[in-house]
């Protein structure tokens, strides 16, 4: 069992708003365009109205065609949260005027702060509690900074405006306007003086300043709020807003943020006497008594922020051992609880964020089980900074160690859908960084992840041969080429094209085969590059016919003569050239002398898997006649002999073989009366798999009406006795199955994902 799994409800969610294209309908012309919900009758309860909206938003999503979707027939909206808005104008924003919102949450709009609360309803505009602001824009076309409309929501409790323009002239518009404000978030602002919030001094209970650059003058200030139960003067040495240049330039004669005498605050045992959180993260020289002594006077503190401070390591945090400090919470880096609790904390602070993840690298290398909670947080720090490379960084080793080996066999498959979602972005954003790319290549590079969870298969085996092609490595290589060698088989044949008829990714394969063959080596890497490239050229004319131009039937004519008797190098040769022997248009490609006479002696190997590919290449190559075997050297009549022969001989191995997609590439050949072996060749293939997986390929040869082709085969007096009893076998096992044709109850089972032509023990790493 597995100690993760998601509700039905947040799984159904998440489906719909990954996909919500695909369950609404366009409105409107192209320039007025609008999503709406196909069904009109469709109602969201405020639950799950706001769910969808968040999940939109975490994708992306949000914009002036899907914002139309959440109109108030179909939804309500109370608490509107909008991440990652950049594409909506005014025209999407009209739809928040249909809904009574009580708490508003915007982040990174385009449009200004002013123009969004134009865009709320006068409900909204006088019942407001709660508006979340940060890194979007007060400033207009003018270029200036208008933030009066914040005026207008008289009924405000809490505002946040970190991350943007706000400055000394809007907070003491706000102090004097909204007379209900108790929390207020200034984060990097351009804030420097803030004795205007004396004037909120009756009611303001919440108060954060991180990284506000401001000076020690700010301490009484502070120390004359006694209602605060929550302060955050917390700062970092790395500046993360989009402001921070224009910040120093404007504010350059002011000390540096948050350079303040915290001690002066903490020696104030009498201050603040309601404190239930304070975080002092990134505060210099902090005075551990007087932290102790202030600790001990505030009795109702439940929080305390250190991270980045010398005193989270002081036993009295680390190890809790004073009366006063077990039940506290600390943000550190000193132990798991400190580190854990800061990735909770800080999710949008850069700094904070990065400090952590590498602190929390090393505790990952000692889990050895599943830790959900713990990915979880490291999945929201890539989604929330997938641009910051080295946030990218430490969190892609860590998701490595948290889902390796034993432990990820026990996490729940949607759990790893979001993993390797995440990983794939910090692959795309970061392509040319070896190490991270490294990182993601040993998470993705699992078992459990290539087999057993879903994903966007073809998008990752696009980012792994990139990444093959950038990189001379050769741990990194083995890593891409197994990946590589899997996906392939489970994508379909269009995606296995795109990428095997890329030039460049059938350069790299073949030149590692090469260096291999070159230095006598046979090894994993060779044989995964070689499943890889029979995978990628399976049902792919495209990608064959570059394997040819690129003197791909060259080179591996030289690795048969490298490594004889490897049979699996052997097996995955002859499995690759069976492809381009269904290519009708290639088939002539393959007949040259040196090639025929390796494949006669391949047709004898001890060994079916080897000797079963080269029957199959001959039976394609014979069914193009007589006139079409142009070749002297190896007869066509010696080579159809030996193969019914051979064919004849063989007796079905216990275990599936080998899988298909379709089986329309055998239909020609069983058609092919002139030549018995070749049908026998393919009826024997048929029969092989149909008698081990009966389910799958029994549904599949009837859906592709190949059981009548048989049915006429075994009916006709001219064909051999041989292949008329294997056709009567093959149908044996149709009706079985219950595959009988124009018969009004026959069971159709459903079919499996296909896999591509490689054996079955080639696709574990």
């Amino acid at each position: 069992m597995y100690d993760s799994p998601t509700s039905l409800q947040n799984v159904c969610a998440n489906y719909i708003g990954v996909n919500i294209e695909a369950f609404c309908g366009v409105q409107g012309d192209e320039e007025s365009m609008t999503l709406s919900f196909k069904k009109g009758h469709i109602y969201l309860h405020t639950s799950l109205s706001e769910q969808l909206l968040n999940i939109l938003g975490q994708n992306g999503k949000i914009n002036d065609e899907t914002l139309p979707i959440f109109n108030s027939n179909n939804t309500r909206l109370e608490k509107v949260i909008m991440h990652n808005a950049t594409n909506l104008s005014n025209k999407g924003l009209r739809t928040l005027k249909q809904h009574h919102i009580v708490d508003l949450e915007a982040t990174q709009l385009k449009v200004t702060i002013s123009e969004l609360i134009s865009s709320l309803s006068e409900w909204t505009i006088e019942n407001l509690r709660s508006l979340t602001v940060s890194d979007c824009t007060f400033v207009d076309s003018s270029k200036v900074a208008v933030m009066v409309s914040l005026s207008r929501l008289k009924n405000l409790r809490t505002l946040n405006v970190s991350y943007t323009e706000f400055n000394n002239h809007g907070l003491e518009i706000i102090v004097e306007d909204l007379r209900h404000l108790e929390c207020l978030d200034l984060s990097e602002t351009r804030v420097s003086e803030i004795s205007p919030l004396r004037k909120c001094r009756t009611r303001l209970r919440a108060l954060v300043l991180h990284n506000l650059k401001i000076s020690d003058a700010a301490i009484p200030v502070i120390m004359d709020l006694p209602l605060l139960r929550h302060l955050d003067v917390s700062r970092n040495s790395n500046f993360s807003s989009r402001f921070q240049q224009q910040v120093y330039v404007l504010l350059d004669h002011i000390t540096p943020p948050l350079s303040l005498s915290i001690n002066e605050l903490l020696l104030e045992q009498g201050a603040l006497p309601e404190l239930e959180h304070l975080d002092l993260s990134g505060c210099d020289r902090i005075d551990i008594d007087a932290l102790a002594q202030f600790i001990q006077c505030h009795r109702s503190l439940t929080f305390l922020g250190l991270l980045d401070c010398e005193a989270c390591y002081d036993s009295m945090f680390a190890e809790k051992i004073s009366s006063h400090t077990t039940t506290l919470i600390v943000t550190g880096s000193a132990n798991e609880e400190q580190i854990l609790e800061s990735l909770v904390r800080y999710p949008k602070r850069i700094r904070c964020t990065q400090k952590s993840l590498y602190e929390l690298f090393s505790l990952t290398q000692q889990f050895d089980e599943p830790r959900v909670d713990v990915i979880q947080l490291v999945l929201r720090a890539m989604r929330l900074h997938p641009e910051e490379f080295h946030i990218q960084m430490a969190a892609t080793a860590c998701v490595y160690n948290l889902t390796k080996g034993d432990v990820g066999q026990k996490i729940h498959p949607h759990i790893l859908k979001e993993v390797v979602h995440f990983t794939l972005a910090a692959m795309e954003n970061f392509p040319n960084h070896l190490q991270l790319q490294k990182n993601t290549l040993l998470t993705l590079c699992s078992d459990r992840i290539l087999q057993d969870v879903t994903f966007d298969r073809y998008r990752c085996a696009r980012l792994v041969l990139d990444c093959l092609c950038i990189f001379e490595d050769s741990s990194m290589g083995r890593m891409s080429v197994a990946i590589c060698s899997i996906l392939a088989a489970k994508i379909s044949t269009s995606e296995t094209t795109v990428l095997g008829s890329t030039p460049k990714y059938m350069r790299k394969l073949l030149a590692m085969v090469r260096a291999k063959m070159e230095s006598n080596q046979v090894d994993i890497t060779l044989k995964f590059t070689l499943s890889a490239l029979w995978n990628l050229t399976d049902e792919s004319p495209e990608t064959c016919s570059i394997f040819l131009r690129e003197g791909g039937l060259e080179l591996f004519l030289q690795v048969l003569e490298a490594f004889p008797g490897e049979s699996t190098v052997e097996t995955k040769i002859l499995g690759l050239i069976n492809n381009i022997a269904e290519v009708k248009t290639l088939r002539h490609r393959l007949i040259v002398d040196p090639f025929l006479m390796a494949l006669h002696r391949l047709l004898r190997s001890p060994l079916i898997d080897v000797a079963y590919f080269a029957a199959g290449i001959i039976a394609h190559l014979a069914s193009g006649g007589i006139e079409f075997w142009t070749s002297r050297t190896v007869p066509r009549h010696v080579m159809l002999e030996e193969l019914g022969v051979v064919v004849m001989e063989w007796n079905s191995p216990e275990s599936e073989m080998v899988a298909y997609r379709s089986f329309s590439p055998f239909f020609h050949l069983i058609l092919c009366y002139e030549a018995p072996q070749v049908q026998l060749w393919a009826l024997w293939a048929i029969l092989h798999v149909c008698s081990k997986n009966g389910k799958r390929y029994c549904l599949m040869l009837y859906e592709e009406e190949g059981d009548e082709i048989l049915s006429t085969i075994a009916a006709n007096s001219n064909a051999s006795k041989e292949v008329r009893q294997f056709c009567i076998s093959i149908m044996e096992l149709l009706k079985v199955e219950g595959l009988i044709r124009n018969e009004k109850n026959a069971l159709k089972p459903s079919i499996d994902e296909p896999k591509s032509k490689m054996f079955e023990n080639d696709i574990h790493l």
